[in-house]
């Protein structure tokens, strides 16, 4: 849903699928094979919300700010689910794990990794490519090549994900047979993207 706030409307890249369920208002710009899921809000309402190329806002994320404040999300982050973003910047090809807390004015460099359920207290800089962890967040040391290759990786997944999302996916009614399940295992074999 896109809600128009003051006469802002958001804007966004036609390669990019935002989820219906999602929430989209006011002063939010959205590039190119972005993937917002569904009950993400991103809330343009007080300030503006850049969200640069390849980004991924997953499930129940929340994008907001204090007043005349630009949260801008770099090229390739990746915000796990149920993450909150209250201001600030988020650096190139990052990664907010799973239900953490980013304050305001928090200055998180390129490359870093958020553990799920980490606190960022406000105004924190955080050096690029440090692994941060805990409440309040710590840097407990630094994003090693390995660790960088997997997160994007990953993150190339949610690039995928947008046009995928426009070519095979539509509302439907559940069968009640049960029969689809078995019929869907033999169509789609799933492959872990690790190799595993």
């Amino acid at each position: 849903m896109f809600y128009e706030y003051k006469g802002i409307r958001p804007v966004v890249h036609p390669t990019s699928f935002v989820h219906p369920q999602a929430a989209v208002t006011g002063n939010v710009i959205i590039g190119r094979d972005c993937y917002i899921g569904p009950f993400a809000a991103l809330r343009g309402d007080w300030g503006q919300i850049i969200i640069e190329d390849g980004c991924n806002i997953q499930e129940n994320c929340t994008i907001h700010m204090f007043p005349g404040t630009t949260v801008l999300l770099k090229e390739g982050a990746h915000i796990g689910h149920g993450a909150i973003v209250h201001g600030g910047t988020i650096g190139k090809n990052c990664l907010v794990g799973m239900n953490a807390v980013i304050m305001d004015n928090v200055e998180l460099g390129d490359e870093c990794i958020v553990g799920a359920l980490t606190f960022v207290k406000e105004n924190e800089v955080i050096p690029p490519r440090s692994i941060i962890v805990g409440n309040p967040g710590k840097i407990i040391k630094q994003v090693s090549d390995e660790m960088l290759a997997w997160k994007t990786e990953g993150t190339k997944l949610y690039q995928q994900l947008p046009k995928e999302m426009k070519n095979d996916w539509k509302q439907c009614n559940a069968d009640t047979n049960g029969n689809d399940n078995k019929m869907n295992t033999e169509k789609k074999k799933y492959t872990s993207w690790k190799g595993n």
